[in-house]
């Protein structure tokens, strides 16, 4: 098994953090952090382990700004998702 590096954008750093906070004080963010770090767990066992996104479906604000060629779904708690791209053994959580 590769050695996978798992690397937070600055609006999933900022998404985090809120959820680190808020955790504290309500179920529903708890659920969603707990789930969050479960799934990033399993991206890291198995990288290609969310719903690949078609490419002409993939928003062109996200391959401009993040310069991605792929782009994965995983389905989170309360109709959340966690949106990922993978970079040779980097992953990056957009």
């Amino acid at each position: 098994m590769k050695n996978v590096k798992i690397f937070l954008s600055t609006e999933a750093k900022k998404v985090f953090e809120y959820l680190n906070q808020e955790s504290e004080h309500s179920k529903t963010e708890r659920s969603i952090l707990k789930a969050v770090r479960y799934k990033i767990d399993l991206v890291k066992i198995n990288p290609h382990y969310g719903d690949p996104i078609s490419k002409i479906l993939m928003p062109k604000e996200y391959i401009e700004k993040y310069n991605i060629t792929n782009l994965f779904r995983v389905e989170l708690p309360n109709f959340w998702r966690m949106l990922y791209t993978i970079k040779g053994d980097k992953i990056e959580v957009i």
